[in-house]
């Protein structure tokens, strides 16, 4: 079960005694509860075989938002569908629209009919649980806490959360990397790679306009942070009193050998989450344009093994860079050099 929020960020403000947050520590504990064991990776069953593209049949979204009422019982009370209008709930109208910016970037940009390639409906379930802190992807739907209001806000405030635990889905229908260790860390960043480009394609914003951060708006006015992660600078994000300092490693160097968080997934995609910053930035334009196609063409050559290290999809972005760009191109020069930069080992584009 993918969450937004990684548990070592939850363990951090569960231990906290700050009395700023007198609400805080309990919803982190609660919170952990929902987590996965650790140490067990995410096991999908097998998919079928989808198109990754369908040009001649342009989609719809077919969304569906759920209220939870405060409860931990899925999906809740189907309370906005497919064509109406706002509710007036501010959970559930982002909820509706950040599904709709997702389906449209895979959509317009790709070719892909939703999640599955074959118009799976989006649902979502909003009002998860008592002042929950987290978001998550269960493998049918997305999940919606409210927050604590302390440290956490509502966590469809940020397109780039919704954007993200839906591109888990996409992972499963495609690639579906093992959530453990270096497969598990590509899972992670390739739900934050379209997560921010999802964010910027809803706002038309250019590399160089892009923040790049994940989860930004989530953090009250109380956090000394200004998202969940930065895919740029990964390390600074936040640097909190409560919180502590972002932990995510930028370089091959700094890579972090933990058995907690399935083996680092949230830590140590930071490493791939800054290649894909460095060479959409080195490239410039639109990144959905450059990288976003290349790392799409990535997830559904079918080359990737469940379980792929960092080397192997390094090579397998630069095989796709060559093949839908050319060998002496601007984007096959910037994949590479973002790779070399964060210090994974490439040779070149593989025939």
């Amino acid at each position: 079960m993918p969450t937004i929020v990684p548990p070592y960020l939850l363990d951090r403000i569960a231990e906290s005694a700050d009395p700023r947050f007198p609400l805080a520590a309990e919803a982190a504990r609660r919170a952990l509860l929902r987590l996965p064991p650790a140490r067990l990776p995410l096991i999908v069953p097998d998919a079928p075989d989808q198109p990754s593209a369908l040009p001649d049949a342009p989609s719809q979204p077919d969304r569906r938002i759920s209220d939870a009422e405060g409860r931990e019982t899925l999906p809740g009370r189907l309370v906005r569908r497919e064509g109406e209008r706002a509710t007036g709930d501010e959970a559930v109208d982002d909820a509706y629209d950040g599904l709709g910016d997702t389906h449209r970037l895979f959509d317009r940009v790709f070719g892909r009919d939703s999640i599955d390639g074959a118009g799976m409906p989006l649902e979502a379930t909003v009002h998860f649980g008592r002042a929950y802190d987290n978001a998550f992807w269960d493998g049918e739907r997305m999940v919606f806490g409210d927050g604590d209001g302390e440290i956490f806000t509502g966590f469809t405030d940020s397109l780039s959360v919704i954007g993200h635990e839906l591109a888990h889905g996409v992972t499963e229908h495609t690639a579906r990397l093992r959530y453990q260790g270096q497969s598990g860390a590509l899972n992670e960043h390739v739900s934050d790679a379209f997560g921010a480009l999802v964010e910027q394609y809803a706002l038309g914003q250019d590399a160089t306009a892009a923040t790049w951060l994940i989860g930004e708006g989530i953090f009250t006015d109380a956090v000394q942070g200004r998202a969940l992660r930065s895919m740029l600078e990964p390390g600074t994000a936040y640097d909190d009193d409560v919180l502590g300092r972002d932990p995510q490693p930028a370089h091959m160097r700094d890579y972090i050998e933990t058995r907690e968080d399935n083996g680092g997934v949230h830590l140590n995609s930071g490493i791939p989450n800054r290649a894909f910053a460095l060479a959409a930035r080195q490239i410039d334009g639109f990144a959905w344009e450059s990288v976003g196609r290349i790392w799409y063409d990535t997830l559904t050559s079918g080359r990737l093994g469940e379980n792929a290290t960092f080397e192997q999809f390094a090579a397998e972005t630069l095989r796709q860079a060559e093949l839908r760009f050319g060998p002496d191109s601007l984007e096959l020069r910037a994949v590479r050099e973002g790779w070399q930069e964060v210090g994974v080992a490439v040779e070149g584009a593989q025939g």
